[in-house]
C-alpha cells in the first residue's frame, strides 16, 4: 500500500511564551520487509533557532528543536510518502508459554532490540494485580505465545470501551482498566502491563492508522489518527509482531509506524519543556491516503 500521509499538530498560546526545546517523534519508520518512507518534509512555524536530527536508542527518528520566546501559536506540518507491506497470514510458528521462558535465557545481549528491556515495569506501566489476573484468565487455553497475545488483545477489546472523553494522556492504565474505558494509549498500556505480567516481552508502538468511512459515505480530511498499539515478542524464530487492541487485530497495512519504547512516554509525538505562565489549546489532523502504486517503466 502507498500511503500520502499529512500530519498537522497546532497549539495557541494565552500569552506569549519563553524559550523552549522540543522533541519530535513523528517521522514514519523505515523497517526491513514492512514499511519504507520514501520521503518526508517536516516544518514548523514559526521558524525554530536550532534543529537537529537524530535517533533514539530503540531506532525512532527523533527531530530536536529550540524555540525562541515570544510564541502566541506555533504549527508543526509533516507531509511524507509510505510504502506499507502487507505481512499476509503468518504461520504460527512461536512457542508455548512454558518454552518462551527458555528461548528468553538464551538472549544474553542487551542492545536496542533485545526482549528484556520490554518485561518489566516502566515509567507509565507498573505491575497491577488485577490486569495480571485479567491477562491469566484471558490466555487459558492457548496453545502458543501468539494465540495468546491475540486472546489478551481481543479480551481487552471485549472489556474495555472507547472513549476519548474518559482519560487523559497521563492516566495510568490501572486507572483506565477499573473504568473500563479509554482511548487507543490505554488500551496499548493496559495490554503491555498483562502480557509483561504474564512474562512475554511488550512494547508501545506510536504511530497513524488509517480509518475507512461507513459505507456510501465520503471521507473526511482530517479523520485518519495518531495510533497506538503493541509489538511482542514471540519467540526467537518468530521475533516481533504487532497487535492491535483497540481494534482486536494483528497491524497490517492500516498501520504506519513511527517508533516503540517502552510506555507512550518513549514515543509521545511532542515532548520537551517550554517557559510559559498561561494556557494554551492544542490540536491535531491526520490524512493518510492510500495512492496508487507508481508502475516503472519497462
Amino acid at each position: 500500500m502507498h500511503y500520502d500521509l499529512c500530519l498537522v499538530i497546532r497549539y495557541d498560546f494565552d500569552r506569549p511564551t519563553g524559550a523552549g526545546r522540543q522533541l519530535l517523534r513523528i517521522q514514519p519508520a523505515d523497517m526491513a520487509g514492512q514499511q519504507s518512507l520514501l520521503s518526508c518534509d517536516i516544518t514548523i512555524t514559526p521558524e525554530p533557532s536550532e534543529r537537529r536530527e537524530f535517533t533514539d536508542f530503540f531506532g525512532t527518528k527523533v527531530l530536536e528543536v529550540v524555540m525562541a520566546p515570544g510564541l502566541t501559536k506555533c504549527e508543526i506540518a509533516m507531509t511524507a510518502k509510505v510504502v506499507r507491506l502487507s505481512l499476509g497470514r503468518e504461520l504460527d510458528i512461536s512457542p508455548p508459554l512454558d518454552r518462551l521462558v527458555e528461548e528468553l535465557e538464551e538472549i544474553t545481549q542487551i542492545g536496542a532490540t533485545s526482549p528484556h528491556h520490554f518485561l518489566t515495569a516502566s515509567p507509565r506501566i507498573a505491575h497491577d494485580p488485577a490486569i495480571a489476573a485479567f491477562a491469566l484468565a484471558a490466555v487459558a487455553g492457548a496453545e502458543t505465545t501468539r494465540a495468546a497475545i491475540a486472546a489478551v488483545g481481543n479480551a481487552l477489546h471485549k472489556y474495555m470501551t472507547f472513549d476519548g472523553d474518559a482519560t487523559e494522556v497521563d492516566t495510568p492504565p490501572a486507572e483506565a482498566f477499573k473504568l473500563k474505558r479509554g482511548v487507543c494509549q490505554d488500551f496499548a498500556q493496559i495490554m503491555i502491563a498483562g502480557l509483561r505480567s504474564l512474562g512475554i516481552p511488550a512494547a508501545y508502538v506510536g504511530g497513524f492508522l488509517r480509518t475507512l468511512p461507513p459505507p456510501g459515505k465520503p471521507r473526511l480530511e482530517g479523520a485518519d489518527a495518531m495510533h497506538a498499539w503493541v509489538r511482542v515478542w514471540a519467540g526467537a524464530e518468530a521475533g516481533w509482531i504487532d497487535h492491535d487492541p483497540t481494534n482486536a487485530v494483528f497491524a497490517d497495512t492500516d498501520h504506519i509506524a513511527v517508533g516503540h519504547g517502552r510506555d507512550y512516554g518513549d514515543v509521545a509525538p511532542v515532548t520537551g519543556a517550554l517557559r510559559m505562565d498561561g494556557g494554551q489549546k492544542g490540536s491535531h489532523a491526520v490524512d493518510l491516503i492510500e495512492r496508487p502504486a507508481v508502475k516503472r517503466q519497462s
